[in-house]
């Protein structure tokens, strides 16, 4: 492949691989019927994996983004909701690693490092896609401290989290500019945790809505400038993307492998199905469009390893994984003909956990805005 990894990344991979392997895919199927598993969850910690991105000072490991994108990647290929709650977290602890005050970084990223969960509330029931028609409102007080009214929909890990990222409106005369963004602990009175949402997939992720009952949060709550949030959530689906894109390439691994396994033993007029072009050819779409997928996310995640913006890439790379990883996954599922709509033969599922990897973190019509922006503003 393309991108070059270093003795250290590998290693990573390769524990992230043995776990992911021993650990999380034996019990994908059940946890797309019966949810998060936090059991699971409390083994992944005493791996070390989960503090990863956290700063060293913090009690994490101190890596980078290739390192992220790579644990994310192999838990993926097991299980794409249990990836996706991990990178989630790892969203808003590098949101705090940027823009929080020290006494927030001591709180916060020593708690991510002690394996506890964040969820990011952004989308709301009527502002998916456009993220700065939000209508919650956090309005501040005489004291300095703010009062948070509104509802949020679609949070991954809302009602297993232990803190939240909270973007919220603090003038509503300024658009996206008078959007703020907060830290908030679970428990806090007026935070409302709703019903668990009956998904199509990605069933071992946890998500809910959420209700901020007039919630008042003191004044370092607030997480870098007021009015900076958008600003904020924005470079952290930068990182968000680059992750969709790790999940979608694992999928699509995952719907290869099991297509490939099955067209190797199922034989069809006194030879293997492997041998008939019409499969072949499907086989030989999937491994080059899995190539690509590589090739663009390792790109994009040593890119924002930089510190360089990656919004183009990043949203190129989603955009580019997500499509093909569905269509990888329609072709498995055809090459393995009736078995391939069964639940027995895990592809049904990882078309269903791919999908939303189309329309979460910028559907893939936005990306395409984001990109074709881009492009015109490129001299």
């Amino acid at each position: 492949m393309g991108y070059n990894f270093t003795e250290e990344q590998l290693a990573v991979r390769d524990l992230v691989r043995s776990f992911a392997q021993k650990e999380v895919a034996p019990l994908s199927r059940q946890m797309d019927e019966t949810g998060w598993n936090p059991e699971l969850y409390k083994k992944y910690i005493a791996t070390g994996l989960h503090a990863t991105p956290v700063p060293e000072a913090y009690g994490g490991a101190g890596l980078g983004d290739v390192e992220c994108a790579v644990i994310t990647h192999e838990l993926a290929r097991a299980d794409a909701g249990f990836a996706m709650s991990m990178e989630i977290s790892w969203v808003c602890a590098d949101m705090i690693r940027l823009h929080g005050s020290d006494g927030q970084k001591e709180k916060y990223l020593t708690a991510v490092a002690d394996g506890k969960l964040f969820a990011f509330a952004l989308t709301e029931p009527d502002s998916g896609s456009d993220a700065a028609g939000m209508r919650t409102r956090a309005k501040k007080q005489a004291d300095g401290s703010y009062v948070v009214k509104g509802s949020k929909a679609w949070i991954t890990n809302a009602g297993i989290a232990d803190y939240y990222v909270v973007m919220a409106i603090t003038d509503p005369d300024k658009g996206a500019k008078g959007i703020s963004a907060f830290l908030v602990d679970a428990g806090t009175p007026g935070l409302i945790v709703d019903k668990e949402e009956d998904k199509m997939g990605m069933r071992s992720s946890d998500t809910h809505g959420l209700t901020f009952d007039d919630m008042k949060l003191p004044a370092d709550a607030l997480l870098g400038e007021e009015g900076k949030g958008f600003v904020y959530a924005m470079e952290g689906l930068d990182g968000g993307r680059i992750s969709c894109a790790a999940i979608s390439t694992g999928i699509a691994e995952h719907a290869m492998q099991i297509a490939k396994e099955y067209s190797l033993q199922r034989t069809a007029f006194g030879k293997p199905i492997a041998k008939f072009q019409g499969v072949s050819f499907k086989l030989a779409n999937m491994s080059m469009y899995i190539d690509a997928m590589n090739l663009m996310l390792y790109d994009a995640a040593a890119l924002k390893a930089t510190g360089a913006r990656c919004s183009k890439l990043a949203a190129e790379a989603k955009l580019l994984a997500s499509t093909h990883a569905t269509q990888i996954c329609l072709d498995a599922i055809q090459i393995l003909g009736g078995n391939g709509y069964s639940k027995e033969y895990n592809v049904e599922r990882l078309l269903r956990d791919n999908k939303l990897m189309e329309i979460g973190e910028g559907t893939n019509e936005i990306l395409r805005v984001v990109i074709g922006s881009a492009v015109l503003a490129e001299k």
